[in-house]
């Protein structure tokens, strides 16, 4: 066993209101410069939709990610090491500028410059590329809300396999059937980014697992544009190098949360350490598709025991590092509640950043039907939640982003969010918990102890809760020397806020 730390992050989808103040914090902190104006190194998708960039789901035709042979070994989808040499200077599977969008701005002295008229003037929009005259045809959000549906929507590659009938519900625009999908970088721990560069010029952090460009070895081969299979390393046309998410590495060093996160208007991002044994990458990524999803579970150590503990230790984790994945929001949903799941793992890049699926508000029809349950326990104990069938979003459909396919999986998350739901509302509106309510908690694997704790993180978190950032010791110990009195008796500590101008 060969203990590693990853700092991850995880999105709470049902409380996402698709506000996109994640992505301006981004973009105005990392790429607001030329070159870097087409990049989203955070952005919001509208689902269904085939998101940013367009279509960046279908592996068949951009190449991204891995893929399994008959004997369980992996490759490049995008090449081996022949085909990569030939492909050097050819690269059919990069995404183009319109893929993307052309980043415009507008002309702002027309509305100044123009000589007088009956008509208002008005700023025409130019490409900050070449600087010509353009007509706007997209942008990093185009779809949103479902702006762009009879065109995006429709084409999403997660709707594919879908039952006709169900697709043609989701295609009626009236039932406003969507949701939102946050992405930043994975920081993966079998990334094809790093694999699929020439120069090497991309690497893995071993204290936290950020993955990072070196930009004074990059080349420009761009091979980790088209490997990348989430679409998240952009290039860079001005500088000629390219460049991604940092998850603001800068930022966690001072004790801060990443902007996107800190910055998010609903509270979805949670932010904690995950120790994996690093030993089962391979075999985490070489399993078949039905095993995928548990296999990269399993390999989440547990921070509580003893064994974990010390071979942490051995591998050079300290102790506030491990404290720190004890209080981990991370862990707790992903592995003490099971209720994240990470995003298209068939990709076999083992993504560290996991989602929460969204929950349709079905409560009434829930509400409605709780005398289905047998409370007893001799009946069918999910009969109750058979309704998360006739959410607004298909199962099938939440299987095929989350869980490979299986819906069970994704069932079960939903039954324990629908029984969290049903406990606290019966318990903020009726003032007590009936027999019928306890045994909904016992149908959904949870208990009464659990459904506290996951409201407790889910709507009233504090700072710290949501980011339990581990101590980045040399910055850290410059902080503390500043403010020492603030870090007194505090180990493994969470969201910090930088000192204070003039201490």
């Amino acid at each position: 066993m060969r203990v590693r730390a990853q700092m991850s992050m995880l999105f709470h989808l049902d409380k996402c209101i698709g506000c996109h103040t994640c992505s301006v914090a981004c973009k105005n902190l990392w790429t607001d410069r030329k070159g870097a104006e087409y990049m989203w190194w955070n952005n919001v998708e509208t689902r269904p939709g085939t998101g940013y960039p367009f279509g960046w789901e279908d592996q068949e035709h951009y190449e991204g990610g891995w893929k399994r042979d008959d004997q369980g070994r992996l490759s490049l989808k995008i090449h081996g090491q022949a085909k990569g040499l030939a492909r050097l200077f050819f690269n059919p599977a990069l995404p183009q500028m319109d893929d993307y969008y052309e980043p415009f701005t507008f002309r702002y002295a027309d509305l100044i410059n123009s000589p007088g008229g009956a008509q208002q003037p008005t700023a025409r929009p130019i490409s900050m590329v070449t600087g010509d005259d353009m007509e706007i045809e997209a942008g990093p959000n185009w779809d949103d809300d479902l702006g762009g549906s009879g065109i995006y929507a429709r084409n999403d590659p997660s709707l594919i396999d879908l039952d006709p009938e169900v697709r043609a519900q989701m295609e009626e625009i009236e039932r406003v059937v969507f949701n939102y999908l946050p992405r930043i970088c994975n920081h993966c721990l079998n990334p094809a980014c790093v694999a699929a560069c020439p120069s090497g010029a991309i690497y893995k952090r071993s204290e936290d697992g950020v993955v990072l460009v070196h930009e004074d070895k990059c080349r420009a081969w761009r091979m980790c544009v088209s490997a990348c299979p989430y679409k998240k390393v952009y290039y860079n046309w001005s500088t000629g190098k390219s460049e991604k998410c940092i998850l603001c590495f800068p930022r966690m060093e001072t004790g801060q949360a990443p902007a996107c996160a800190h910055s998010c208007v609903g509270r979805i991002r949670y932010m904690g350490v995950l120790l994996y044994d690093a030993d089962r990458i391979e075999d985490i990524a070489s399993v078949p598709d039905d095993e995928l999803i548990a296999t990269q579970l399993d390999a989440l150590l547990d921070p509580n025991d003893p064994a974990v503990v010390a071979a942490a230790r051995e591998a050079g984790i300290g102790d506030d590092w491990i404290e720190s994945a004890r209080q981990s929001p991370a862990w707790k949903f992903v592995k003490e509640w099971g209720l994240a799941l990470p995003l298209h793992a068939e990709y076999r890049t083992v993504a560290m950043m996991y989602y929460i699926p969204p929950l349709s508000p079905i409560m009434s029809t829930i509400e409605n039907n709780l005398a289905k349950l047998d409370i007893n326990g001799t009946g069918r104990d999910f009969e109750l939640f058979d309704e998360v069938d006739k959410a607004r979003l298909p199962v099938k459909y939440l299987a095929n982003l989350f869980s490979v396919g299986d819906e069970d999986r994704i069932r079960t998350v939903l039954r324990k969010m629908l029984a969290v739901r049903l406990f606290k509302r019966r318990q903020s509106v009726e003032g007590s918990i009936d027999e019928a309510t306890l045994a909904v908690l016992k149908a959904a694997g949870t208990t009464p102890e659990e459904v506290e704790a996951i409201y407790r993180l889910t709507t009233l978190p504090t700072m710290e809760e949501r980011f339990v950032l581990p101590p980045y010791h040399r910055e850290m110990a410059i902080d503390e020397l500043v403010d020492p009195l603030r870090h007194k008796g505090e180990v493994g500590v969470g969201y910090m806020q930088p000192p204070k101008r003039g201490a």
